[in-house]
């Protein structure tokens, strides 16, 4: 089974890949394969609303020369997708909310794409704004049929220098625990993989 990372923050080695790394450990050890893939910092517009994605049916956006359609590529192929983003102004980053809109119609326009696979959401903060962070990505996967599971508290960490995240113990232990209850339900998912949810179909 793959599990897929990606890092919202432009930050590389910071707090937000700090927490995505640590859920992909306990994936790692139990035989998954994981991936990570940077995105913040890199070129991704936001959708146009131009719907082509509904007129072709390929899986893909539109929209050419940034990365999106490379991320959604590994999205689709993965079990398990683990969006992480540090909070800015109470919310994702531009990156993350650029992926998030664009994913969430390609997804939706090709018969549900994310449905049934498990669908996390991690977030470095400073202080205030984490959950609504987390929330925009969550609501993301809840209206794409994928499966978010729980964990012992929200995937927060707290943390504003680079690398101060790793101070925040709690969130380490949830971080693991987090990854832990993604590779059991990947499993569990695995035992009954013919029952898959159907696909949407649009009038």
């Amino acid at each position: 089974m793959k599990a897929v990372a990606l890092n919202g923050s432009p930050r590389k080695g910071g707090n937000t890949e700090i927490l995505l790394k640590k859920v992909l450990a306990p994936l790692a050890v139990s035989g998954w394969e994981t991936e990570f893939i940077q995105l913040g910092g890199t070129p991704i517009r936001g959708c146009q609303a131009c719907y082509q994605c509904f007129k072709k049916k390929n899986s893909r956006c539109s929209q050419k020369g940034d990365v999106f359609n490379q991320c959604m590529e590994k999205m689709v192929a993965a079990d398990a997708i683990i969006l992480g983003s540090p909070t800015y102004f109470t919310d994702v980053s531009a990156e993350m909310k650029a992926l998030l809109d664009r994913a969430g119609l390609v997804a939706l326009a090709n018969g549900g794409l994310f449905r049934g696979k498990i669908g996390a959401a991690v977030v470095a903060v400073r202080r205030g704004g984490g959950t609504h962070a987390f929330d925009t990505m969550n609501h993301m996967f809840l209206m794409s049929g994928a499966i978010v599971p729980g964990s012992t508290y929200w995937n927060l960490g707290f943390g504003l220098d680079k690398g101060e995240v790793a101070k925040d113990d709690e969130a380490s232990r949830n971080m693991n625990d987090l990854g832990q209850t993604i590779a059991w339900l990947g499993a569990a998912i695995h035992q009954h993989a013919g029952s898959r949810p159907p696909a949407v179909v649009r009038e």
